[in-house]
């Protein structure tokens, strides 16, 4: 029996949040992104997975995906400003201010972004250029 994409997806996603290392999760969302390339969610996932592991130019690819696909995805936003920040690029303000906005709109993302920055410093603990992107969207 072959797995929907949504299944797929949904099982990768508690892998991730059960502990299991990106590395390993990383060739299953990039199956799921071959399988569905207009999943927004799948890119954002993939992104993110890419930027725990060191590769933000390959985050970066998978990020500008995300964003292409889904503009109004805040999270998409922040992963692709991270990785602007970490291969230099230029640009990256536009993001991380329409993301602030976003949150704005609906606090439920503010939640969901404060949540996965808080997951991602829980795996990555001196992450410093997604606490760059939290000092911008977080101002204390």
């Amino acid at each position: 029996m072959t797995q929907t994409v949504e299944s797929l997806f949904d099982t990768a996603l508690e892998r991730y949040k059960a502990g299991e290392a990106p590395a390993d999760l990383i060739p299953v969302f990039k199956d799921i992104c071959d399988r569905a390339p207009k999943s927004s969610p799948a890119w954002t996932c993939l992104a993110w997975l890419y930027l725990l592991e060191e590769k933000p130019s390959s985050a970066m690819k998978a990020a500008q995906k995300a964003v292409k696909l889904n503009p109004q995805d805040p999270q998409a936003r922040v992963n692709l400003a991270v990785a602007m920040l970490e291969t230099g690029q230029k640009g990256l303000r536009q993001h991380v201010d329409f993301a602030h906005q976003l949150m704005f709109v609906n606090p439920e993302w503010r939640e969901e972004i404060l949540s996965s920055i808080e997951d991602g410093f829980s795996r990555k603990p001196d992450w410093q250029s997604l606490a760059k992107v939290k000092s911008w969207l977080f101002p204390e």
